[in-house]
């Protein structure tokens, strides 16, 4: 969340391919699931007089971050600065109107049913935390392949790379679909739950979260229109080579997990 998120994509910038895989896959998840492991079940009150403390920086930054993410020229900066705005829309979720309940789910390891509280939008932040398992890790891949045949990261130096190189096109287009929440991709559900959630709440914020959904569809697809679409810039690169079998095999997990987890 907005100021604390630059961390984020300098160390995406900074961390090698398989480095940027691992923490877009597992460790960006771990502050959400402390959340609904342990802050919501065993402080159900306390969440809830702390939602508008949530709200403000998750909306700020669900606007925030599409806006900046069309000033980077660096294509792993892009691909995590969507990331920060997907797991702000997942607190906002986290953060809906919330019902008291008896459930045994969130009862925290006891036998006995324990009060707690959940909600569509709980429900639905729960969904892209398990669909950007794959999504994310899928897209610093395909620039991973691209540094690695052309050690540069840099947006302008790419282009018509779908003329030359047809299998990454076709690859990095599956997880950007994946990652604006296309339908038929895993990340497609979440969004209705946690925009009902959060209306439920506060009609500005839901607003907000919408109107981020949109951004998030926009640069995806111009982040795509970018790199593959164009013409070719040969003044920079001679050489082109599509990811080999070796490469493919390692995007199929990510592609199958990116359209079948539910």
């Amino acid at each position: 969340m907005v100021p604390v998120h630059i961390w984020l994509p300098e160390a995406h910038v900074e961390a090698p391919t398989a480095g940027s895989v691992i923490l877009a896959g597992i460790p960006s998840k771990l502050g959400t699931h402390g959340f609904l492991r342990f802050s919501i079940p065993m402080f159900p009150e306390a969440t809830l007089r702390s939602t508008p403390f949530i709200y403000t920086p998750s909306a700020i930054a669900i606007i925030y971050t599409p806006s900046t993410t069309s000033r980077q020229i660096d294509l792993k900066k892009i691909i995590a600065y969507s990331l920060v705005a997907h797991m702000n829309l997942v607190t906002i979720g986290m953060s809906s109107r919330v019902v008291a309940i008896r459930s045994p789910i969130f009862s925290y390891g006891h036998t006995s049913k324990a009060n707690t509280c959940v909600s569509g939008g709980i429900g639905g932040s729960i969904l892209p935390m398990s669909s950007h398992g794959p999504v994310p890790p899928a897209l610093f891949l395909c620039v991973g392949v691209l540094y690695d045949r052309h050690k540069t990261r840099h947006a302008r130096y790419y282009g018509g790379s779908v003329s030359t190189m047809p299998n990454l096109p076709t690859i990095s287009f599956s997880s950007t679909l994946g990652n604006m929440s296309s339908p038929g991709t895993s990340s497609f559900i979440k969004e209705f739950p946690i925009s009902v959630g959060a209306l439920q709440r506060n009609s500005l914020v839901a607003t907000l979260a919408a109107l981020g959904m949109i951004l998030g569809a926009a640069y995806s697809l111009w982040l795509y229109n970018r790199a593959v679409s164009g013409n070719l810039k040969l003044d920079f690169f001679h050489k082109f080579s599509d990811p080999n079998g070796r490469e493919i095999s390692i995007f199929l997990p990510f592609l199958v997990g990116g359209a079948t987890i539910r």
